[in-house]
């Protein structure tokens, strides 16, 4: 049974990932169910959805190359400095603090998910043509990657934004690829820590990447609005199971 969870949980992910983002909601959960506790189920989750990342940002391979060289590795640099810094505070962080925290990042995060087009919108609103793409704001937007991916893109793409950036297939190639580099530290930094439930990551990867290719085609089937719909009511739900196991 606690396969069959794993394996819907992942493969759920998947799908949702490859239509509307927010896999997070479902694989995290599912690994606290299973009895793991909440700090390793949080690496184990960034495990588990680490390979989407990838085929994602090939995808805006050609949209990618209309940067600088020097541009994306300084934007990579900061990224994987940033991420490296929320991966240590995790691993520093008592399961008792984290159970504490994680209704509120849930919470958060599922926020950020539901209103991503207006907070990105609004984020252009706010941007000047001359808008410099600012260390400070991607260093802290990573460290929260790092230490939870939560609706991590999301927050991504309104920083963009911010930045006075307007092509949005750059914008999600970007996100995309920071995102990997910043799973790729994270997996990495929890590997070595030995955080992650390895038998558990695999199967959920698995049927993660099964998800994803699955993805297109339940789109055609099923609205994206319902989706996102689902994983909004998934992520708020979540909230309050996570907020009353406090007490």
């Amino acid at each position: 049974m606690t396969l069959l969870l794993l394996a819907l949980a992942g493969f759920g992910a998947g799908v949702v990932n490859a239509i509307a983002g927010g896999g997070t909601f479902l694989t995290f959960p599912a690994l606290v169910w299973a009895g793991v506790p909440p700090v390793m189920a949080n690496a184990t989750s960034t495990v588990a959805v680490f390979p989407g990342y990838l085929s994602g940002a090939l995808g805006f391979l050609k949209e990618l190359k209309t940067l600088s060289r020097a541009q994306m590795i300084r934007l990579t640099l900061i990224t994987l400095a940033g991420g490296l810094t929320g991966s240590m505070l995790l691993l520093v962080s008592s399961n008792e603090v984290f159970s504490f925290i994680v209704p509120f990042l849930l919470f958060f995060a599922t926020t950020v998910f539901l209103f991503g087009v207006r907070l990105r919108d609004w984020a252009e609103s706010k941007a000047r043509a001359a808008t410099p793409e600012g260390a400070i704001g991607l260093f802290l937007v990573s460290l929260y990657g790092g230490y939870f991916n939560g609706g991590l893109g999301i927050v991504l793409l309104a920083l963009f934004a911010l930045w006075g950036w307007r092509d949005l297939h750059l914008m999600n190639g970007v996100k995309n690829g920071l995102s990997f580099a910043l799973s790729a530290i994270s997996v990495v930094t929890f590997a070595i820590a030995g955080l992650v439930v390895w038998p558990m990551a695999l199967v959920m990867m698995v049927f993660t990447v099964l998800g994803g290719f699955s993805g297109a085609w339940i789109a055609r089937i099923v609205p994206a609005s319902w989706v996102r719909g689902f994983v909004a009511l998934m992520g708020y739900g979540m909230s309050v199971v996570f907020l009353l196991r406090l007490f």
